[in-house]
């Protein structure tokens, strides 16, 4: 039952929590960018979702990782949320076994793809593609493979590291000397020859970093305020233990163990009371706006699962502690409801409102979990009736709550008449995606992918509280949605 005393207590709260904020701003003549449309993780969903890389550049987020098939696949979003129903793109056919952890950098206005392939049963090593130009889809012209280790030795997980105007490229590899699986870097002379074999700058010999196996991997580089950090993957991902440690470049000699210093402690790792097991091989990337940094990274929902294809990819937001190391926090829970990076684009939230009943679109009593319900109420300013808009291909939408960080969907993939309305972890299936037709004066259809059918005032209904649901569509007032 809807709880409109609830509601507007809730509305008068926010209101006083405005007035405060206003009250309090100190500085009223500096503009802030708005947060991007809310999301829920995982952000990429299996199979292709372990090992990630993300960046954002000219307007957009590219995405890559482990695919279990020899092919690199590249995935484009202006926004996080719409990243999961992102359509993949073959970018590289690597003609390997086996692909996996594709690493996405610029360098000299190219981008190169360095990913780990395993070709006729040899030893898995890093191979490089080169694109045309500055468009990260490509297309690529395969390089070669990197000589990272002695006797075309085994060496993965390539990312690259710049550092005082010369790039340098980080791999996990076996020590010749006692067989630890550790951290390497080489020198490059450009993005696809190494000048010398790699030498090794960490170990896996703290406890924390041996669990289920002694393993250092997954490096990667995140650089602020003139401070080089490598954060890597410890212990082994068969495990739920599996985490993120750090080293701190306080040296002369990036190729030199002694110029890197490591951090005591893991800086993320398992929360078991989130439901998050074995968070690790990761990358960092900035909001559109350049005032935020996040975190991409792979992670289970269960301790009992592993190195497979259960391992999702989850993004959030990471701060900074006082004595300028990086803070990552705690991974947060599936259900989070996260604002999306800064500056993102459309991410000004609309309110839905029928013709005929003149009521909003509306989370109906503030349900945040899968199979919320949707209803439509009173118009007004709460953030239950607030959607983003998040465009996907072929002229199709993904509509997403402000509150809930949930999508709206088609229940139980329902096609006929009637068929009920829900919100639902966003996933980019048909179920969620609707096309946006004018009809004129404001007004717009809005068609599952689907079913085929129409969002409809269900019954005529014109107090608050009626229902929503799918019906074929006739072009009537009850199935007219002015969008604004």
């Amino acid at each position: 039952m809807r709880k409109p005393l609830l509601r507007r207590a809730l509305s008068l709260a926010a209101a006083t929590v405005l007035g405060l904020s206003l009250a309090v701003a100190v500085h009223p003549e500096r503009a802030f960018a708005a947060p991007g449309p809310s999301f829920t993780n995982p952000a990429v969903d299996v199979p292709n979702s372990a090992d990630p890389t993300l960046t954002y550049y000219n307007g957009y987020y590219y995405y890559v990782a482990t695919t279990w098939s020899s092919d690199v696949v590249m995935r484009r979003s202006q926004t996080i949320s719409g990243l999961r129903g992102a359509a993949e793109q073959v970018v590289v056919r690597t003609g390997g076994n086996t692909m996996w952890a594709p690493h996405l950098e610029m360098i000299n206005n190219r981008w190169y793809l360095y990913y780990s392939v395993e070709q006729s049963g040899g030893a898995r090593r890093t191979h490089v593609a080169e694109s045309a130009g500055t468009d990260p889809l490509g297309p690529y012209t395969i390089r070669g493979i990197l000589n990272l280790m002695p006797n075309n030795g085994w060496a993965i997980d390539a990312a690259v590291l710049k550092l005082n105007g010369a790039n340098y490229l980080m791999f996990s590899a076996f020590a010749p000397s006692d067989n630890l699986q550790s951290l390497y870097i080489a020198p490059l002379t450009n993005p696809w020859t190494a000048g010398a074999f790699g030498t090794r700058i960490s170990a896996p010999t703290l406890s924390w970093e041996t669990q289920n196996g002694a393993v250092n991997e997954g490096a990667f580089a995140l650089q602020r305020n003139g401070r080089t950090f490598i954060t890597y993957s410890a212990s082994h991902c068969n495990g739920p233990n599996y985490k993120i440690g750090m080293l701190e470049y306080t040296g002369s000699n990036p190729l030199a163990a002694s110029s890197w210093t490591k951090s005591l402690n893991p800086i993320f790792q398992r929360s078991d009371a989130n439901g998050v097991y074995g968070p690790g091989h990761h990358s960092f990337f900035t909001s559109p706006d350049g005032t935020e940094t996040w975190i991409a990274y792979h992670a289970n929902s269960s301790a009992s699962q592993g190195c497979g294809t259960t391992r999702t990819t989850r993004v959030q937001k990471i701060s900074w502690n006082a004595d300028g190391t990086p803070h990552l926090g705690v991974p947060a829970a599936l259900s989070t409801v996260q604002p999306g990076p800064s500056g993102e684009p459309n991410a000004t939230p609309v309110e839905i409102r029928n013709r005929h009943s003149n009521l909003c679109l509306d989370d109906y009593n503030f349900v945040t979990t899968p199979g919320a319900e949707v209803r439509q109420w009173t118009c007004s300013t709460a953030t239950v009736q607030d959607w983003y808009l998040t465009p996907l291909a072929d002229g199709w939408y993904q509509i997403s709550n402000r509150h809930s960080g949930l999508c709206l969907d088609n229940k139980d993939f329902a096609t006929a008449p009637g068929s009920v309305v829900q919100q639902w972890t966003c996933n980019g299936l048909a179920v969620q995606q609707w096309r946006i037709t004018s009809v004129g004066s404001g007004y717009s259809t809005l068609t599952n992918r689907h079913s085929g059918l129409c969002l409809d005032d269900y019954n005529w209904g014109t107090s608050p509280g009626a229902e929503v649901r799918q019906w074929t569509c006739l072009n009537n007032n009850a199935q007219h949605w002015r969008i604004a």
